[in-house]
């Protein structure tokens, strides 16, 4: 205990935990990279939604024990997605396994429903997207992509170059 009453001891060792698995967090960025949090893969969302769960955890520890085996997790989540992320360099295999495929929903302005159908989104949420991009005339749209992050990307304008299709799939 850090204080002699059971409420002061609770929110000290709330602010101290939580301060500490903030910093270490960082600390472990620090070393890993900015990769840590990106979204390019399904591994890379479930290593962000991991570290914020062993943060709670962090900040909830009981025990001192509690507190190292959940920093130790996320130490060992930092090196696992580190490691992935090397080796996926070198394994067309692997990356095949933890990447998804972007998959083009619309096409010069024709929208491909059964790309809709297969990826479950719905026209609506395509058309909100459009409107959020600010796509002022669907003609004008050169595609849409549903990225392997779950974002969808859409261009438009005169022309697109044939580069930003490497690797889209259709559904």
């Amino acid at each position: 205990m850090l204080f002699d009453g059971p409420i002061l001891d609770a929110l000290a060792r709330g602010a101290v935990l939580s301060a500490f698995g903030l910093f270490w967090v960082i600390f472990l960025v620090r070393i890993v990279g900015l990769r840590s949090f990106s979204k390019m893969t399904n591994f890379d969302f479930v290593m962000t939604v991991a570290m914020g769960s062993l943060l709670a955890g962090v900040a909830q520890s009981q025990e001192w024990t509690g507190t190292l085996q959940t920093v130790t997790a996320m130490a060992c989540l930092f090196a696992v997605q580190y490691a992935v992320s090397r080796l996926r360099q070198w394994s067309s295999r692997l990356n095949a396994l933890v990447q998804n495929t972007p998959t083009l929903l619309m096409k010069d302005g024709v929208i491909l429903h059964d790309a809709l159908r297969k990826t479950r989104v719905a026209e609506e949420d395509l058309i909100a997207k459009l409107r959020e991009a600010n796509a002022l005339d669907i003609s004008d749209v050169r595609a849409v992509v549903l990225e392997t992050t779950g974002d969808i990307s859409v261009l438009h304008g005169d022309r697109v170059d044939e580069v930003l299709f490497k690797g889209v799939g259709p559904a």
